[in-house]
């Protein structure tokens, strides 16, 4: 087997280990899969979600669905790709933030159940996801692509910008995974080349950079107000994340 070869039998792999572990997507059994590079392809995983759920909002467009419930229905096979792997994140850390002793709120985070204010963050947001694009009325498939992608990159970036606070957990591999802000660099030049497709498809160049500098600057602000909160990350405030990014980057679409 040449280099080459061997290059690419090692990227399928490690983008089949990242589907099998951010998504419930069914995969045939595939053996030694490693899953300590997964936090690398985020951004790709983000952009396939999106694709699908623009496939599906499109299919539902076609049979005559209004748009509301449409809407409502591309925000509920987004949680079920994902399996609320994210969602999970921002309700442990809304109940962790809820928290007046800064040195408990970790120990929170931990805990399984779900309280009052983890709860009432998970609605708001579902809320915020639901109304925002049910206002966003072209080239939807493009804005969830995009919206799934920029939550993904923002958080490598939170990867790459802030310490790790436990020293296990399902985030302490992504951590090593993800070591230095040129890890980035390949998500954000993928997404740019997102943004470079608005473009060319409808020559919406305000748009485009809109889209370009909505997705960085949230993504950026929404690691960093975790960081300011907690001293660093965890899990699960990547999964916050992630999902706090997809949802504010859609609302500012909507001004756009």
């Amino acid at each position: 087997m040449t280099n080459e070869e061997q290059w690419w039998k090692k990227s399928l792999s490690q983008i089949a280990a990242s589907v099998i572990f951010y998504t419930v997507i069914p995969l045939p059994y595939l053996d030694k899969l490693d899953f300590s590079q997964v936090a690398r392809f985020a951004p790709v995983i983000g952009l396939m979600i999106g694709g699908i759920l623009g496939l599906f909002d499109t299919g539902m467009n076609y049979l005559g669905m209004p748009v509301l419930t449409r809407s409502a229905l591309v925000i509920s096979v987004w949680i079920a790709i994902t399996g609320g792997l994210h969602l999970d994140g921002v309700m442990d850390t809304a109940d962790g933030l809820a928290v007046g002793d800064k040195e408990r709120r970790l120990e929170v985070m931990t805990d399984s159940a779900t309280g009052a204010f983890g709860a009432m963050a998970a609605i708001a947001l579902l809320l915020l996801k639901t109304t925002a694009l049910t206002d966003i009325h072209q080239n939807r498939w493009l804005v969830l692509m995009a919206a799934c992608g920029w939550g993904r990159w923002g958080q490598i970036l939170a990867i790459a910008q802030y310490p790790y606070l436990k020293l296990t957990g399902k985030g302490a591999f992504h951590k090593e995974a993800i070591r230095s802000y040129k890890d980035c660099l390949p998500g954000l030049l993928l997404l740019l080349s997102l943004s470079g497709l608005e473009i060319l498809t409808d020559k919406r160049l305000f748009f485009a950079l809109g889209m370009t500098l909505a997705g960085s600057a949230i993504a950026f602000v929404t690691g960093a107000w975790f960081n300011y909160k907690l001293g660093g990350h965890t899990g699960d405030t990547y999964g916050a994340v992630v999902e706090w990014t997809e949802a504010l980057f859609l609302c500012m679409l909507t001004a756009l």
